[in-house]
């Protein structure tokens, strides 16, 4: 990973990312690990890929404009108002808050295969459940390269289930970016995987993927097997806080997501960023676990206070 030094000047583009969950158990036979606990999906960037490109994280992207077109609104199952105020964003129109998880649910049906929708002979009462029931689910294909997001909802007549996404932080790349050459206001969301449908990397955008504990995660990315860029490396490390996905589906719910603006500087030729919480940053109150600062050393990020080595990564 290389370090970029210049600062980018354009405004951040509006993008969004899921976290897509399931719990562990010793029951599944592809389980990463013995005990119980959480398990996120991720991806590898395509090596080519312009934007982290050979970095594993989750999968996601940028608004498109066709996001806010009312012919996906038309497959809404919530309000854009309603949308709206979930994201708690006082400066964000209904239709941006409606594009925003649009492009979430999109995103994840086209690097992933999975699909957060549900067919429209199913009552409206059954919307808003927490997450997709598999019984409810057998009649959604996977992604087709045949056909878009939008083709697809038409002609199988599916409603989208934004209420299993639930807002969880927003993600504001510094001018000062350290590790893209592009800004991104991007929305993290939680949610439940529909366990009736198969995540796979589309062989396009990912080049591979793997579900993965966040303790999992951070120690293959401590021992150099996979690459990780700051914003999902202070993600795994909250994640990680969590014993199962109800757990932390119902805490995201009880709260409003943060938003966290990266403060990057340079000391003596290194490059460190600061998180809320630290004292190098401008916000005196932690929004998150995890470390508060991280540094750039032996071609990663790693913690650095209130102690060094891989544990820092799990400290309150």
């Amino acid at each position: 990973m290389q370090i970029q030094d210049g600062l980018i000047t354009s405004a951040p583009r509006d993008s969004a990312t899921v976290l897509m969950l399931r719990d562990c158990t010793q029951q599944q036979v592809d389980c990463t690990r013995s005990e119980q606990g959480v398990e996120v999906f991720m991806i590898k960037r395509h090596a080519a890929s312009s934007v982290l490109g050979g970095v594993y994280v989750f999968p996601g992207g940028k608004v498109d404009e066709q996001d806010a077109s009312e012919a996906f609104f038309a497959h809404l199952d919530q309000d854009p108002a309603i949308l709206r105020a979930r994201l708690n964003e006082s400066d964000l129109s209904p239709t941006q808050a409606a594009a925003i998880f649009i492009a979430a649910i999109r995103e994840v049906w086209e690097e992933s295969g999975v699909l957060y929708a549900k067919s429209n002979s199913l009552k409206n009462t059954e919307l808003k459940s927490p997450a997709p029931e598999s019984s409810k689910q057998s009649s959604i294909e996977p992604n087709s390269t045949k056909k878009t997001l939008l083709q697809h909802l038409n002609s199988s007549q599916l409603t989208l289930r934004t209420d299993d996404l639930i807002p969880f932080s927003r993600w504001i790349t510094p001018q000062l970016s350290s590790v893209m050459s592009k800004r991104f206001d991007t929305r993290f969301f939680l949610s439940a995987h529909p366990h009736s449908q198969l995540a796979s990397h589309d062989n396009f955008e990912a080049s591979e993927s793997a579900w993965l504990s966040p303790r999992k995660a951070l120690k293959m990315y401590w021992e150099k097997e996979i690459e990780l860029a700051p914003p999902q490396i202070m993600t795994l490390a909250n994640l990680s806080n969590y014993k199962n996905v109800a757990q932390a589906l119902e805490h995201a719910r009880a709260l409003s997501p943060v938003t966290v603006r990266p403060e990057p500087y340079d000391l003596d030729g290194v490059r460190y960023i600061s998180y809320p919480g630290h004292p190098k940053h401008s916000q005196p109150s932690p929004v998150m676990k995890g470390p508060r600062l991280l540094r750039f050393a032996n071609q990663r990020f790693e913690p650095v206070e209130p102690s060094a080595g891989f544990e820092a990564f799990f400290e309150p």
